[in-house]
Order: structure tokens, then sequence, then C-alpha cells
């Protein structure tokens, strides 16, 4: 058998890989389809195809959700401490260190007074972006100022949840932010202010079971996992297979835990109509 030689290159061995730019396009999770970022942004992070929500961090919530140049933040280099000394792979301080300089944030939530259709509330919009949008003593803290500005300017309180849970690096000063938010809301609530409840995806743990499900209103983007544990815990638990659907949004409309479903672009229309008519 002989062998055959290649008299002629048809591939040349110069040519270079063209990869795209970092950042450019994004691919759904729900269908597969592939979106310039551009085109994604313009869409308010919602996939046109399958209308697939994106997670998408506080900065962008706010320019959905108020008229522009209205917004005002408050608190915002209030950063964690340390008090527990606590260390997993590495040093808690560091972590925190790390995770600013990366996300540009100083904890795990943005507060602050701005207007939705020329109507002022007050806001506390929570981001995964920071160590999982975990609630630490900063998260509670800062929501609990934001609460209290709605009281003492009697403005309609907003708070907009996407949480992996409890910050464990903090123990129990993490858990008990869930008492210090809840009773700030029962001031709220004596008070007849309205409180407006928006999770996204996920809103779990410590936050669910506190200021989350607290509201007068509680709104939810579609498709997102709400819950305490996790779908895979509570199987393990019970030993039986969830329904399907379990622990996501339209489960929760059906059964009764939330009041409405609404996509992220009607979303500031659905919140300036309910601070309209809950304000009255």
């Amino acid at each position: 058998m002989g062998w055959f030689t290649r008299k002629k290159e048809n591939i040349s061995r110069d040519s270079k890989k063209t990869d795209l730019p970092d950042g450019q396009w994004r691919k759904c999770e729900e269908c597969g389809e592939i979106i310039h970022t551009k085109q994604l942004e313009v869409n308010l992070w919602c996939c046109q195809k399958c209308n697939y929500h994106f997670r998408i961090g506080s900065k962008e919530y706010i320019s959905i959700l108020f008229d522009e140049g209205t917004f005002k933040e408050l608190d915002k280099k209030m950063k964690s401490g340390d008090p527990l000394h606590f260390s997993d792979t590495k040093k808690y301080k560091d972590r925190v260190a790390a995770t600013i300089k990366k996300s540009g944030l100083y904890d795990a939530l943005r507060s602050g007074t701005g207007k939705i259709h020329g109507k002022k509330v007050s806001l506390a919009c929570m981001d995964f972006g920071f160590i999982g949008g975990s609630m630490g003593s900063v998260v509670g803290e800062k929501i609990a100022r934001a609460i209290d500005i709605a009281y003492e300017e009697k403005i309609p309180m907003i708070i907009i949840s996407q949480s992996g849970g409890a910050r464990m690096m903090e123990g129990a000063y993490s858990l008990m932010q869930m008492a210090k938010t809840s009773t700030r809301l029962a001031r709220l609530a004596d008070a007849h202010i309205p409180y407006i409840s928006i999770l996204t995806d996920p809103t779990t743990g410590g936050i669910t079971a506190s200021y989350a499900m607290l509201g007068d209103v509680i709104i939810a983007e579609p498709k997102a996992l709400i819950g305490f544990a996790g779908p895979r815990v509570i199987k393990q638990t019970i030993g039986k297979d969830l329904p399907e659907g379990f622990q996501r949004s339209e489960f929760l409309l059906e059964n009764g835990f939330i009041d409405f479903i609404v996509n992220r672009k009607q979303m500031k229309d659905k919140v300036a109509q309910l601070v309209d008519y809950l304000g009255n």
C-alpha cells in the first residue's frame, strides 16, 4: 500500500482563530438563543425569542424603574466588618475586599430614593453579584434605614429581592437582620404606608423567611426561583418527587403566595400604578 502525499496545502497554517470579543454575546439559558449584548440591553435583559429574564444587578433595576436622573443613593460606602473573624477557603475580610474591587459594590444592596412616574419612593435593591446577594448586617441596616426614610417622609417602600439567603460568614448577626427588617416593616404597616415587594431570580433562604414575603403587594418576575430551602433538599427530606415548576413564580401565584407576575418591560408601569393606588 502506497503513501499519499498532499501536493497543495488547502488550509493555510498561518491562519489565526478569530474569537468574538468577550461580553458581546450572551446565550439564553432557556432556549439557547445567541443574543448580542446591546440588543439584550434594549430589551431590558429579556430574551426576544422566549422571554427568559436574565439575572441583572441593582444598577440595571434602578435604571428600569426610576425616572432618569431622580435616584439618589444613600449609605453607598457602608461595608461589613468581620465580627466573627470568619475564615473558610479565605478570610472573610479578604473576600469582602476582593468582591468590592470586582463588583464596584460595597455590599449586596443599593438603597436610596427616587421617582417613578413622578412619585417619590424609597428603594432597597439587592444584588446577586456581591457574595450571592447574601444578607449580612449591612444589608439589614441599609434596608432598615430605607424603611425609616419611607416612614419619616410618608412615601411608599419598595424592596427588590435577589439572594441566596443569609450570609454564613456573619452567623447570628446575619440571622438577626430577619427580625430587624420585619419589625421595621411592621412599623410601616401601622402607619399605613405601602410596601411593595418584588421577587427576582433567585429569592431564597432567610430573605424569603422575612421581608420578601411581607409586602402589601408581592410581585415576581416570570419563572423566578422563590423558596426557603432548595428543591433538592426538600425532595431528600420528604422522600417524594416535587410538582412540576415547584418554587417558580407561576407555581407560587397558583397557590396564593404572590399577587402578580409582571414582565420586566411592564414593571415600571405596574409599580407606578400600585404606588398611586395604595398611596391614595
